[in-house]
C-alpha cells in the first residue's frame, strides 16, 4: 500500500506551509464563536460575524485541540516515515498515530504514567514537539478523543477500521486528518492511513470515512489539481467503502449548496452543526468552493451555528493547500500562536519526506524518534 522508497514525489513548500498554516488560522478564528448560535454571533460581533480574531483563552489567534492534534499527527507522519526509511520494516503507522495521541492526552493535563498506556516504558515521552509547552492547554477538547485515549492508556484494545471502539462520529478525527496527505504519493493510501488514524478515537464510518476524505483532497490539491476535480475523485473513491453514503451524500450536499453561489449562515445550516464528521466536511468543502478567496472562505466557514473552529481547520486545509501561504492574510498570520512551531514541523516533514532523503544524523532521530 505505501509504495517503494525512495519516495519521489515533490511537495510545494508554499502550498504544504500554506494547508497547516490556513488550517491553524480557522482554527483560531473559529475557537472564540464555536458554541455561539449565528444569531449571538451577531449580535456580539454586528451583521457580518465575526471578522477576524477575537479573544478566547486568554488572547487573540488562540489555536484549539484541533491545531493541537494536527501537529501531532503530523509528527507521527515524520516518525513513521522514518521507522519505514531507517528500520527496513513495515511499521503499521496506526502504532505511531496511537503513541502520537497518548502524547497529546498528556499535554492536557494526564501524567504521563496515566497516558502512556503501553508506552510506559518510558519514563517520560519522546521527541522535540513534546517539550513546546504552549501546546500544554485545554482547548476545548473533545469527550470521545479523551475518551478513547484515556481508555487505550487503560489497557483496551486499539481501535481500529474492524474493532470499533464506539458509534461516535464526531468530527474529532476529520478535523486532525489533513497531514495523512504526505505519507504516500499515492491519495488512496492517504485516505486509509487518515481512515484508519480517525478509528482509533471514533468508530462510526461516517467519521472516520470523512477523516479519509480530506487526507485525500489535500494529496490532490497538493499535487496541483482543482478542488472540483479532487472532489470528484473522492467521491468517486467514496462509494466504494461500506456504510459510505452519509459521507457521500454529505459531500454531494456541499458541493449543491456551493453552486448556487455564496451561502448565507442560515442556508450553511441546511449542511448541519459540523459537530459529526460527515458536516464537518461538508461545511468546509462548501466554504471553500464558493469563497472568493481564502480569507472570504475561512470567515464563511466560522460564522454559523456550529463547530466553528473545525469547520475553519478543514477550510483552511484546503484552501491553504490550493492556494499557500501568501494567501493568508499577513495581519491572521502574524497574531497566530504557535506559528513558529507549525513551520518548523511543516518544514521538518518536507525534509523527511523529500526525494532521495537519507538523513541517518543521530539528532533527528532524537527529535523524531522512529516510533
Amino acid at each position: 500500500m505505501d509504495g517503494d522508497f525512495p519516495y519521489d514525489r515533490v511537495i510545494p513548500v508554499d502550498q504544504w506551509l500554506g494547508c497547516l498554516l490556513a488550517g491553524a488560522v480557522g482554527d483560531a478564528l473559529g475557537g472564540p464563536v464555536e458554541f455561539l448560535s449565528i444569531a449571538d454571533i451577531r449580535a456580539r460581533f454586528g451583521p457580518d460575524g465575526t471578522t477576524g480574531y477575537a479573544d478566547a483563552y486568554g488572547g487573540r489567534g488562540k489555536i484549539t485541540d484541533d491545531t493541537q492534534l494536527t501537529l501531532f499527527t503530523l509528527e507521527a507522519m515524520i516518525r513513521g516515515h522514518i521507522a519505514k526509511r531507517l528500520l527496513y520494516f513495515e511499521q503499521h503507522p496506526s502504532s505511531v498515530l496511537q503513541h502520537a495521541y497518548q502524547r497529546w492526552l498528556h499535554t492536557q493535563g494526564v501524567p504521563w504514567h496515566k497516558a502512556a498506556g503501553s508506552y510506559a516504558m518510558q519514563a517520560e515521552p519522546d521527541g522535540w514537539l513534546i517539550g513546546e509547552r504552549d501546546l500544554f492547554h485545554r482547548r476545548a477538547p473533545g469527550s470521545t478523543v479523551l475518551h478513547a485515549l484515556e481508555g487505550y492508556a487503560a489497557g483496551a484494545e486499539r481501535g481500529t477500521l474492524s474493532h470499533r471502539l464506539n458509534d461516535s462520529k464526531g468530527c474529532g478525527a476529520v478535523m486532525r486528518a489533513a497531514p495523512c496527505a504526505l505519507w504516500s504519493e499515492d491519495p488512496l493510501d492517504g485516505f486509509v492511513i487518515a481512515a484508519q488514524a480517525g478509528a482509533l478515537t471514533h468508530g462510526h464510518p461516517s467519521g472516520y470515512l470523512a477523516a479519509g476524505a480530506l487526507a485525500f483532497l489535500v494529496h490532490r490539491l497538493l499535487d496541483d489539481a482543482d478542488l472540483p476535480d479532487a472532489i470528484a475523485d473522492v467521491r468517486a473513491e467514496l462509494v466504494t467503502w461500506e456504510d459510505s453514503a452519509e459521507t457521500v451524500a454529505a459531500l454531494d450536499g456541499a458541493v449543491a449548496l456551493a453552486e448556487r453561489g455564496r451561502p448565507s449562515p442560515e442556508a450553511l445550516a441546511g449542511l448541519g452543526g459540523g459537530w459529526v464528521g460527515e458536516e464537518a466536511l461538508a461545511i468546509g468543502v462548501c466554504a471553500a468552493l464558493a469563497a472568493d478567496d481564502l480569507a472570504d472562505g475561512l470567515l464563511l466557514a466560522v460564522n454559523h451555528s456550529g463547530d466553528s473552529d473545525s469547520t475553519g481547520s478543514i477550510c483552511g486545509n484546503l484552501l491553504g493547500a490550493a492556494h499557500g501561504v501568501a494567501a493568508i492574510p499577513a495581519d491572521w498570520l502574524a497574531e497566530l500562536e504557535l506559528r513558529d512551531v507549525i513551520e518548523r514541523l511543516g518544514r521538518d516533514a518536507l525534509i523527511e519526506f523529500s526525494r532521495h532523503n537519507s538523513l541517518e544524523d543521530p539528532e533527528w532521530q532524537v527529535r523524531y524518534p522512529a516510533w
